[in-house]
């Protein structure tokens, strides 16, 4: 069966042939620059330096040689700017400061300040603030919150709009010519045109944008949901339609040759409670969702991708209610995330895109033995009548041990046979 076979039947809740493995997809669905490179060297496959294809997390790309060894199923359409708003292109060698020689894209302008921290500037523009910091100890970057003082009679939803905008014709070309691609590999297809998050904290300090205006600190935002939320209505409203004119011109130009979509990352759980309750999102997040899921399932057939870390069991309903088809990461380590109830509940509607390791203890601190019992596990709850694509519970960071990535993989293969 072709990865794309595989991974149609597993969204449309039947049993494939084996399970569909995403890593390197999404955002979040990567694995660390460092890792990857290790990966190639285990495998002996030609040595190449790694793209950093989503460098605010230091996500690397998985080319196709390796994803071949490691029966990955699924590609990714990116946009043709990255975090930072620099473009993907004219790649140039980069040294990070654990010694790995990676590959940035051509505008990729950094300097190092007093304390010796690596800072990222907007579009690469070193006249301006530095939107991102990576501490000199660190292995990713954090975002600079650029946070005017906040005056209430002077707000504007219009300012948290400026990057939300409909696509030219160039956006067009780029994405067409992105699909083709995908499509010649014969892999499963997600892309993340951009545009549909609804207060995903990761964008809202807007690190893309040279002078961001409105409300960009993450403080505060999450405050504006409790204080401000008729402001917060009219943002998602305005950047909902705006979105929905993007798909419309999107799908004129991919049509059926994507099989999901990326629609937010939005978080809504901690790991044992949540940011809000289910009626805070069925009035302020809900309406925008629906409205975005109704367009793409009564227009394409392509299914749609909500991520949502923490203790999200009490959201499940909702989430299905609002139109969603896939949740990710499916945080089986958060209170209420156990595996078993989630598939028995949920499994008929919604297709559960990872929970097949645990990052922050199992696989990072767990030993080889732990990791394969855990994933096999795992798979065989997950998997029944299709409805499961494998992939960790968020990103494979730098720190993780080698070995117990190589038991991750062993144990999907063992599963498979």
């Amino acid at each position: 069966m072709k990865s794309r076979t595989r991974l149609r039947k597993a969204l449309n809740h039947i049993q494939p042939d084996r399970i569909a493995v995403d890593f390197g997809s999404t955002a979040v669905t990567g694995i660390h620059v460092h890792i990857v490179e290790q990966l190639r060297k285990y495998f002996g496959l030609q040595y190449r330096p790694v793209k950093a294809i989503e460098p605010y997390q230091m996500l690397g790309e998985i080319e196709e040689d390796l994803m071949e060894v490691l029966g990955i199923d699924v590609i990714g359409l990116w946009g043709k700017n990255n975090m930072f708003g620099i473009p993907q292109g004219s790649w140039k060698p980069f040294k990070t400061f654990w010694g790995q020689e990676i590959l940035v894209p051509g505008n990729f302008n950094t300097t190092i300040d007093e304390n010796g921290d690596l800072l990222i500037y907007p579009e690469g523009d070193k006249s301006v603030p530095p939107s991102a910091k990576m501490p000199k100890a660190g292995k990713f970057f954090d975002a600079i919150i650029r946070q005017h003082p906040i005056v209430e009679l002077n707000l504007d939803p219009a300012d948290n709009l400026e990057e939300f905008t409909v696509f030219t014709q160039q956006d067009l070309n780029y994405w067409k010519a992105q699909a083709q691609r995908g499509v010649s590999s014969g892999k499963g297809i997600i892309a993340t045109f951009g545009g549909t998050a609804i207060g995903d904290i990761a964008l809202v300090p807007a690190m893309n944008l040279k002078h961001p205006k409105g409300i960009r600190d993450i403080s505060e935002w999450y405050i504006s949901t409790l204080i401000r939320p008729d402001y917060l209505h009219k943002v998602f409203d305005k950047q909902t339609d705006i979105a929905i004119k993007n798909l419309q011109k999107v799908y004129g130009v991919v049509g059926e040759n994507i099989d999901a979509i990326f629609i937010c990352g939005t978080d809504f759980g901690t790991q044992d409670s949540s940011f809000c309750s289910p009626e805070t999102f069925d009035d302020l997040y809900s309406p925008y969702y629906r409205k975005m899921n109704d367009w793409i399932h009564i227009n394409t057939g392509w299914k749609t991708f909500k991520h949502c870390c923490g203790a999200v069991e009490p959201f499940m309903k909702h989430f299905i209610d609002a139109g969603f088809d896939i949740v990710n990461p499916v945080q089986i380590n958060a209170a209420g995330m156990v595996p078993e109830h989630l598939k028995k509940e949920y499994g008929d509607y919604l297709v559960f895109w990872g929970g097949g390791i645990d990052t922050q203890k199992t696989l990072p601190f767990g030993k080889p033995g732990e990791v394969k019992e855990q994933v096999l596990k795992s798979c065989e709850i997950f998997s029944k009548n299709g409805g499961f694509v494998f992939n960790a519970v968020h990103n494979i960071q730098a720190n993780v041990p080698l070995e117990n990535v190589i038991a991750m993989f062993e144990a999907i293969q063992e599963f498979n046979k």
